[in-house]
């Protein structure tokens, strides 16, 4: 059975690249923002979700404690996709249960091994 992953960040671009990295090996569903993504989720639940942290409205921070919160949701691990790898939120994102952290701009070469990484492919 194909695996399923979730893809959500404001950048069109980085939708794309995260897509075509991936479609080969998994099936790749992507959204615009986290308010996109949670009604689908009511319906599909992912292997694993790929998630911007600098978003309008709700952040990746705040999506991961709401995904945290939920028993049917807790499990799914989330890897954050950002350009603000520092230290004080690689803590934070790790302290909420982020499975990792891609560096943006990331190469399609190096997202699809971590992400391989995480569900044993």
């Amino acid at each position: 059975m194909v695996k399923t992953v979730f893809v959500i960040d404001d950048s069109v671009s980085n939708l794309s690249l995260a897509e075509q990295a991936l479609e080969g090996n998994y099936q790749v569903m992507t959204f615009s923002s986290a308010e996109k993504m949670f009604p689908v989720l009511k319906k599909i639940t992912p292997s694993l979700m790929l998630l911007d942290i600098e978003m309008p409205k709700m952040d990746g921070f705040e999506v991961l404690k709401q995904l945290k919160y939920d028993a049917k949701y807790s499990q799914i691990p989330i890897l954050f996709l950002t350009a603000l790898i520092d230290p004080a939120n690689e803590a934070y994102g790790t302290d909420l249960g982020a499975a990792g952290f891609v560096k943006k701009p990331f190469t399609a070469s190096q997202l699809l091994e971590t992400v391989n990484g995480i569900l044993g492919a």
